[in-house]
């Protein structure tokens, strides 16, 4: 901003031109022009330095303004890694908990393959027991002990307890049974099946009509000298196959040699096998179920029945 200043002459002159004036006044005029040009400069001169805080105040802002652009620059950026990070963080979290699903899966499967080592560990230690207990009869060529479907098998042949198409116990094959009762009667845990397997050359007369007949009657002739030898009645059992359960082909006599043989089953022990309790507890939900419905059948029944009775009457 600029201010025009006049000269003094012609302020004087101007001042002067009606008429002369007297040296004090011209004094008097003089000092207040030389006040008035002072006063006149110091306001020109605060004039010009609020110029300059103006144009340092515009500098500022421009300044603020800058940094507030760079700031919310800043800040957007921010808010993107802020927004990756919870994608990442979110993904942690997925994975993580993936991986928490997998250790405990993990976890659960290496006690199930714990337990099923422990469970063919103790078979294997079982299996190895009773070849020891039967060390003689194997020895002697009386018994054989073999695994079957994957249960512990004792197979006498058939030459040596009865003669062919007879259920009467030979004293050989007596003598054989009650050495296998003893020591079947020091195992009192567990369960033993008695199975008559024959050949497949049929037989037909008035007590055996077919095979099966005669591999049961041999079955419970086995069952009941177990049992007089000392193994516990509650243990035993008997079944028959017939010809229907060969361990070979009958197409040679040596073959139905094979064939014809008693089969003392050692039954495995349910609960000892991964899974018991799980099977256990859904039989008895299904048990629940099943006896669930026939009350809830039951019950329309009562209420027809009642109704009908109030009719009669």
């Amino acid at each position: 901003m600029k201010r025009l200043l006049l000269p003094v002459s012609l302020v004087i002159l101007g001042l002067a031109a009606p008429g002369c004036v007297s040296k004090k006044d011209h004094l008097a005029l003089q000092a207040e022009l030389d006040r008035t040009q002072q006063e006149l400069q110091g306001r020109e001169g605060r004039v010009t330095e609020l110029e300059g805080e103006v144009r340092r105040l515009g500098e500022s802002i421009a300044q603020l303004e800058a940094e507030l652009a760079a700031a919310k620059e800043e800040a957007a950026r921010l808010d993107q890694q802020l927004a990756k990070a919870d994608g990442d963080m979110a993904a942690l979290l997925k994975d993580r908990s993936r991986l928490k699903a997998s250790i405990e899966d993990m976890t659960k499967a290496l006690a199930e393959q714990r337990k099923r080592q422990a469970e063919v560990e103790r078979r294997i230690a079982e299996y190895r027991d009773m070849l020891m207990r039967f060390q003689s009869l194997i020895e002697a060529g009386k018994l054989n002990v073999k695994i079957v479907d994957g249960r512990m098998v004792l197979a006498l042949p058939m030459d040596i307890l009865f003669d062919t198409g007879k259920a009467k116990l030979s004293d050989e094959g007596k003598a054989a049974l009650v050495e296998v009762g003893q020591v079947l009667a020091t195992i009192p845990k567990r369960e033993f099946q008695v199975e008559g397997h024959t050949d497949n050359v049929p037989i037909y007369n008035e007590r055996f009509p077919s095979n099966w007949e005669l591999a049961s009657a041999r079955a419970m002739v086995v069952l009941k000298t177990l049992r007089d030898a000392g193994v516990a009645a509650t243990q035993l059992s008997a079944a028959s196959f017939g010809e229907f359960k060969p361990t070979t082909s009958n197409d040679t006599d040596e073959g139905k040699a094979h064939n014809r043989r008693i089969e003392i089953v050692i039954l495995p022990d349910l609960t000892n096998l991964p899974g018991y309790d799980e099977l256990n507890a859904l039989a008895g939900e299904n048990g629940q179920a099943a006896a669930a419905a026939p009350a809830a059948a039951a019950a329309p029944a009562k209420t027809e029945a009642k109704g009908q009775g109030e009719a009669k009457k």
